[in-house]
């Protein structure tokens, strides 16, 4: 295999790799904004918005990234709604990222429900007697307490975005892929390049996930230091 390429070509895949990372990490902080809005609007007691909420999950779950990119690309602006530039970011890179954002919160919004689901109900019967009301029992107690508990499955969900954003590159997205494809047009080699775009992805999730591991055993080593003080507690009163 010839890798000498490397030498003229390295900062395609530099950029490449800048781009990627750029509109995954702005399609999680967006994804996960609307993600919120999506969930409470399925967990909420007025049957019409959870149906709605319900509906828009169940539809970007059960149909394919390609479609919607294409459809919001490409439908959206033959019914007169385009994405302007936004000063140096032109509108495909905002169009890319209004697609991933969108496919995105629908699963995070399922990330959040569950967190949420997993707190006590006590927790807000609590907080309610205290004369707060549901909005401000969900923002301040439910909702800290139940991204806590989903931090690891939103940090997979980077992850994921990571590897799902290469399908960008069809609608001319300079990210890694498609760099990765235009050294391989220059070079004529079809092996190298692509391989070298799959070890670059590789080494971001590999380190994603590695970091990801250490969340999840500090929050256990955490919680255990918790139950062990409690316990403690707990036998100091008993002793008393």
């Amino acid at each position: 295999m010839d890798f000498t390429f490397l030498s003229k070509y390295s900062q395609f895949f530099i950029n490449g790799t800048k781009v990627t990372i750029t509109i995954s990490l702005c399609t999680l902080i967006f994804g996960f904004l609307l993600g919120i809005i999506i969930c409470l609007g399925k967990i909420s007691r007025n049957k019409i918005i959870s149906i709605i909420a319900t509906s828009y999950i169940e539809f970007l779950r059960g149909t394919p990234l390609l479609v919607q990119l294409y459809i919001i690309y490409f439908g959206l602006p033959t019914m007169g709604i385009k994405f302007p530039d936004l000063g140096p970011i032109p509108s495909e890179y905002v169009a890319s990222v209004v697609a991933l954002s969108i496919n995105s919160s629908a699963y995070i919004a399922e990330i959040l429900r569950s967190g949420i689901q997993s707190i006590d109900k006590g927790q807000m019967e609590a907080s309610r007697s205290l004369g707060l009301d549901y909005s401000t029992s969900m923002r301040l107690v439910i909702i800290p307490q139940a991204l806590k508990n989903v931090l690891p499955a939103l940090a997979n969900e980077f992850i994921v975005l990571i590897k799902e954003s290469s399908i960008v590159s069809i609608i001319g997205i300079q990210d890694l892929m498609y760099n990765a494809d235009t050294v391989k047009g220059n070079t004529f080699l079809a092996f190298e390049p692509l391989l070298v775009a799959a070890m670059i992805y590789f080494v971001l999730t590999f380190t994603l996930s590695r970091i990801v591991n250490l969340i999840e055993s500090n929050m256990q080593n955490s919680n255990k230091k918790s139950i062990s003080i409690l316990s403690k507690k707990s036998r100091v009163k008993e002793i008393a």
